[in-house]
């Protein structure tokens, strides 16, 4: 694990199919959020690498940077059915910055362990000089995850 990502893994008994089929689905993005940023999502669920969806946010829930409500698009970049699911963000900032967010899902006889990742290493110059980064905690994946458990058990 380098400084510039984070990975948890939680145990979630419900199968690939059922965690996968809430991830790959816009809203199912908003409803498992646990940062606040998500307000609502527009777009059908994601089927392969290249999709996108649009995301409504509001970034003063961090209280970080004063960018009020503004948009994203989801872009998908890895995707494998009821195993992995990874994706970028295009949106008001530009260029993009190019992190990455995803999920691996491995089943086991409780259900399945479910790690969701944040990666920030591919970051333009720019982003990693003026010090925002990572956006989203440790912790925030972790709350996430109880979510996503909580949503599918």
């Amino acid at each position: 694990m380098t400084s510039e990502r984070f990975e948890v893994t939680r145990q979630i008994a419900a199968t690939p199919s059922v965690i996968f089929d809430v991830l790959r689905s816009p809203q199912g993005h908003v409803r498992i959020d646990s940062s606040g940023m998500l307000q609502s999502a527009e777009g059908a669920p994601v089927g392969a690498v290249g999709d996108e969806f649009l995301v409504h946010m509001d970034r003063e829930a961090l209280g970080d940077l004063p960018m009020g409500r503004y948009d994203v698009t989801v872009i998908i970049t890895r995707y494998e059915r009821d195993a992995v699911l990874e994706w970028t963000i295009s949106g008001t900032i530009q260029p993009p910055t190019r992190h990455l967010y995803g999920y691996r899902l491995e089943p086991n006889e409780s259900g399945t362990a479910v790690t969701s990742y944040y990666d920030w290493s591919e970051i333009d110059d720019k982003y990693r000089e003026a010090g925002i980064f990572p956006v989203i905690p440790e912790a925030g994946l972790r709350a996430t995850l109880g979510i996503l458990a909580r949503t599918v058990e």
